[in-house]
């Protein structure tokens, strides 16, 4: 379908967006990205324009990232076996050693680029440099798989107050120094929670809580936790969506205001969540 706008209305458009952009600009918006909704590149370009956008107009965005569809490619292309244990990939030494080199490496480095390509001024890094993600082992069964015992937000503060867009992949390190592969959902949600940010934004690909899964018109557009405890038992928040509203919950335990689950297939999605009325997704308060 193709839209036309006049630049009457173009300009309305920028006139409505003024009251968000004065009320999240100088504030830190954590967004995770990662998974199925960095597949589509038509789609992953958009997500990069509308950071960059929040960028010039003030927004100090966090982008971290996920790579589980590239690191099972280069698995499989290696004749590796991904195996999974509660939804947690096992991490043997040979495995974690290909999860640093893809998400510290090739998807870190691709986003960096696609930043700064649109105009941004991106700097990668991951939970290693400057210990920003210390942790220690999850589960002896999971092997290399990390639980985040302390966030040092200083690097990620540095760099957004010297104007950069930090891109941070969740590789964590331990006391020993070995690198941990950390669930990308949790380390953003510690992330949010060690900078203090009001708003976190969990781009997936899905339209957010459904009360019906199969009908997208059930959407949710705000519950609380409490509410969310409420839809847990009723097995409306189920499958695949438990760890995403558990990841909601822990951030606002750890002090963020509003989490966002959002649909990383609908173009320009975070624009529409912070910059207009209408929202996207939905958002977990603490109530």
């Amino acid at each position: 379908m193709n839209y036309s706008y006049s630049n009457a209305e173009r300009a309305q458009s920028l006139v409505q967006a003024l009251p968000y952009i004065k009320k999240h600009s100088g504030k830190i918006v954590v967004i995770k990205y990662g998974g199925n909704a960095m597949i589509n590149d038509t789609l992953k370009q958009q997500v990069m324009e509308d950071i960059v956008l929040l960028w010039h107009v003030g927004v100090k965005i966090v982008l971290v990232h996920g790579g589980g569809p590239e690191i099972n490619d280069l698995m499989n292309r290696l004749g590796k076996k991904a195996e999974f244990v509660e939804g947690l990939r096992v991490t043997d030494k040979e495995t974690v050693d290909i999860v640093e080199m893809v998400l510290a490496g090739k998807v870190n480095k691709s986003l960096v680029n696609l930043l700064q390509r649109h105009g941004g001024n991106a700097i990668g890094l991951s939970g290693v440099d400057g210990h920003l993600i210390e942790c220690k082992t999850k589960d002896s069964r999971l092997g290399f798989v990390g639980e985040v015992t302390k966030v040092n937000a200083k690097p990620i503060l540095d760099l957004l107050e010297k104007g950069y867009i930090p891109v941070v992949s969740t590789i964590g390190g331990d006391a020993e120094g070995n690198a941990y592969n950390i669930n990308g959902d949790t380390a953003a949600a510690c992330i949010a929670g060690a900078l203090n940010t009001e708003t976190f934004i969990l781009i997936t690909d899905v339209p957010g809580i459904l009360r019906d899964k199969d009908d997208e018109k059930t959407l949710i557009p705000a519950v609380t936790v409490e509410e969310a405890h409420r839809l847990k038992a009723e097995g409306i928040i189920a499958g695949g969506m438990l760890p995403k509203v558990k990841c909601c919950e822990d951030a606002i335990v750890q002090g963020v205001k509003n989490v966002i689950i959002m649909d990383g297939r609908v173009p320009h999605s975070i624009l529409m969540e912070l910059l207009t009325d209408e929202g996207a997704g939905t958002m977990v308060t603490g109530g």
